[in-house]
């Protein structure tokens, strides 16, 4: 066999894998990204609070089928997420959560973040999970406010949520 036609065999190959790959591309999702837009309009689905107003304390949470529900802060957005069916979305699971730093603002994977409980600082709605980046961040949070504890997302349950919702009304 020659070079050349060692060459074009060559070729050829890595232009099937150039052309398996591109079409396999598009079918990937690009990055995981919050949704940008968001309307005066939208209310948080659990307590029906207009979420625009407190954009420091927003988070977002994007359901299996696409949709994105914006919340008020990190309770309401964990209310939801651990029964959506209770707040008309059935059969739907959160594939996506954003939450804010506390201190940046920065969108935060929701699942990563840790979350400062019982500090002095209230949400819209009262008492709050403070979303942190780092645990540092968090802790140092919870030495300056008087939180009780730094937990992560997996410690969240629907009791906590619902203890801290209880009596709570927006501020």
């Amino acid at each position: 066999m020659t070079s050349m036609v060692a060459g074009k065999i060559v070729m050829r190959k890595y232009a099937l894998i150039i052309c398996v790959f591109s079409f396999l591309l598009p079918a990937q999702p690009l990055l995981a990204q919050p949704a940008k837009e968001i309307s005066p309009q939208e209310r948080c689905p659990v307590c029906g609070m207009f979420v625009a107003k407190h954009p420091d304390w927003l988070t977002q949470v994007r359901l299996s089928n696409g949709t994105v529900k914006f919340f008020d802060g990190v309770k309401d957005m964990m209310a939801f997420t651990l029964n959506p069916a209770s707040f008309g979305v059935p059969g739907q699971a959160a594939k996506e959560l954003w939450v804010k730093d506390y201190y940046t603002l920065a969108w935060l994977d929701g699942r990563s973040a840790w979350y400062v409980l019982g500090s002095d600082v209230y949400g819209p709605m009262g008492l709050e999970f403070i979303p942190f980046g780092s645990v540092a961040a968090a802790e140092n949070f919870r030495k300056d406010h008087k939180g009780t504890r730094v937990i992560r997302f997996d410690e969240i349950t629907e009791p906590l949520v619902q203890s801290m919702r209880h009596g709570q009304k927006m501020r």
